[in-house]
């Protein structure tokens, strides 16, 4: 049984459907990626699983219970919580202030729930700023805040809108390397995102989205090479980059 599972999930608008019979599953430990082109419906499935949204039909099940409609807080309580594409921290709070918000979720004991934010604060490489306010951040350590008050929540599933997004070629590399660690530490992971140089090499698998249907599901190699997903999304040019890339990879093995 996967960890999170989604059954025919259809979301509308009145009569646009942003979402419309997408059915996935992500295994425990896996990193899945969710890509498509801007206004495929991948925000909108992320606002369902996350509570944001009641699907207008589907099922979405988390660790065997069946969250369909369920409140946010109540999903994030469970362990599924999620980063937002659009970073709104608190502005005027410090760092760990931000971060202690998660943390009360699962801890009231104020030393407790201290201990946590900073740990998380060191796992995202924020030790820098723990004390300083978070509007004076550059957007690349205001998306690690996003993960570390998410983390701060103890969860057993992240879902990542788009972590990486706007960021620079370094801050990339370093949200990629946090992204792989807490897969090494054993968390499961759904992340939108539309840089497919950060996304292909680090997920297990790949589920994409157009017209808010789901057109393909598969290891990232099969996905790159799929018709449907290089004329709906990819282009040719990236899957050729793609299948040179996995070429001088297995040459080096």
């Amino acid at each position: 049984m996967s960890l999170l599972e989604v059954n025919g999930l259809t979301m509308k608008f009145g009569s646009l459907a942003a979402n419309k019979d997408v059915s996935f599953g992500v295994e425990e430990g896996q990193i899945a990626g969710l890509i498509g082109p801007n206004g495929s419906g991948k925000t909108t499935l992320f606002n369902c699983v996350s509570g944001v949204y009641k699907p207008t039909s589907g099922r979405i099940s988390f660790a065997g219970t069946d969250v369909t409609g369920t409140a946010m807080f109540k999903i994030a309580r469970m362990g599924l919580t999620r980063t937002f594409q659009v970073v709104r921290p608190l502005n005027e709070m410090t760092v760990i202030e931000n971060v202690l918000v998660g943390a009360y979720l699962r801890h009231p004991d104020k030393a407790r729930a201290r201990e946590e934010a900073e740990r998380c604060i060191k796992l995202c490489y924020l030790d820098e700023w723990k004390d300083r306010p978070a509007g004076a951040m550059t957007i690349g350590n205001k998306k690690r805040l996003e993960v570390a008050r998410a983390l701060a929540t103890s969860p057993k599933m992240i879902l990542l809108d788009e972590a990486v997004a706007g960021l620079t070629s370094t801050e990339v590399n370093e949200m990629v390397s946090l992204i792989v660690g807490l897969k090494k530490d054993g968390m499961t992971i759904l992340m939108v995102e539309h840089i497919m140089e950060a996304i292909m090499p680090i997920s297990d698998k790949i589920i994409v989205l157009s017209g808010g249907v789901k057109i393909a599901e598969g290891l990232p190699g099969d996905i790159s090479r799929d018709k449907e997903v290089i004329a709906a999304y990819l282009g040719e040019k990236f899957s050729k980059r793609l299948a040179e890339s996995e070429k001088l990879k297995g040459e080096r093995r």
